[in-house]
């Protein structure tokens, strides 16, 4: 059993999407091995033991190369936590991308997930995507049935809102302990569909208001994809909210990449980010924000908030 099973107690998780190569067919090349290995390291040496996959991550071949450093990396996969993802279809020739949350599809993809991962378990499984056409009663049953044969031991969603969450988890005999979102100091209308409510500006926000508090209230933990903006927040120097991001960074010794994990961590719902970088000084320097409480005070994270927004809160 690897340490800290439960996903719930992990402040920060490693997402390998960018791992395995390109975004096709083609099989992945012992190169590929190499910058999965070497990417898995330094998340380790940061002080992250959770590692974020899905099933249609660069084809099948994020989980693929994770799957042989594993294999090749005695005692490991007991140091670890694996979470991964199914539900969504990639194209295919003339079969369109799709969701699919049928159970027989769910019981498919993580016996395939498993093959690829080359271990017995998953620790955490989620739905990638809400499916319009899912029959609750279905996943229920694959729930389950994953469940009782010991190959998933927590499970949880990506992508839902709290009502989406409380309609299945009425027709579940499982907990569900997650629900990942695109969460960042630029993806910030998780954050402001509170705020604007009852604002003119409210109704065009898009993100279902309740969510974050419907979560918090059932022990749902939320993890944010996408939480260091793909490096948009730290490449313009010139940049308002970049300059703070990194005065912050030098005032409390730290980095920027932790700064702007910090500002996720400190709300109140309680969010773990998921960093998906795969240069290796970037993961380093997210280790304070996995191993250290946030030291953001009350006034520099409204400060960080009201830069990115580059207008005042109404």
């Amino acid at each position: 059993m690897p340490a800290q099973t439960d996903i719930r107690d992990h402040r920060l998780l490693y997402g390998c999407m960018g791992l395995g190569g390109g975004w096709d067919s083609r099989p992945y090349t012992a190169e590929d091995i190499q910058h999965a290995e070497t990417a898995m390291e330094a998340a380790l040496a940061a002080g992250i033991t959770a590692f974020d996959h899905a099933d249609i991550y660069r084809y099948g071949k994020s989980e693929a190369v994770f799957g042989e450093v594993l294999a090749r990396t005695p005692g490991l996969r007991e140091r670890i936590v694996l979470q991964t993802k199914c539900g969504i279809r990639l194209p295919d020739g003339e079969r369109p991308g799709h969701y699919d949350l049928r159970g027989a599809s769910i019981l498919r993809r993580v016996e395939e997930s498993l093959v690829r991962l080359r271990t017995d378990v998953l620790d955490v499984l989620l739905l990638h995507r809400p499916d319009p056409l899912a029959d609750p009663e279905e996943i229920a049953e694959a729930f389950a049935s994953l469940r009782s044969q010991g190959l998933v031991r927590q499970f949880g969603v990506s992508n839902m809102s709290g009502p989406q969450i409380a309609f299945l988890r009425a027709h579940l005999d499982v907990p569900l302990v997650v629900d990942q979102l695109e969460m960042s100091l630029a993806r910030r209308d998780w954050v402001e569909a509170g705020v604007l409510f009852n604002t003119r500006a409210g109704g065009g926000n898009g993100f279902t208001s309740g969510t974050l508090e419907f979560c918090a209230t059932e022990g749902i933990r939320l993890q944010a994809w996408g939480a260091l903006a793909q490096g948009r927040l730290t490449a313009d120097a010139d940049a308002p909210v970049s300059r703070l991001v990194a005065d912050l960074a030098q005032r409390k010794r730290t980095t920027p990449e932790t700064i702007l994990l910090w500002w996720l961590q400190s709300h109140p719902a309680g969010i773990a980010p998921v960093v998906g970088t795969t240069r290796p000084e970037r993961i380093a320097a997210c280790r304070d924000a996995a191993l250290n409480e946030p030291d953001l005070t009350h006034e520099e994270w409204y400060a960080l908030w009201v830069a990115a927004r580059d207008t005042p809160l109404p």
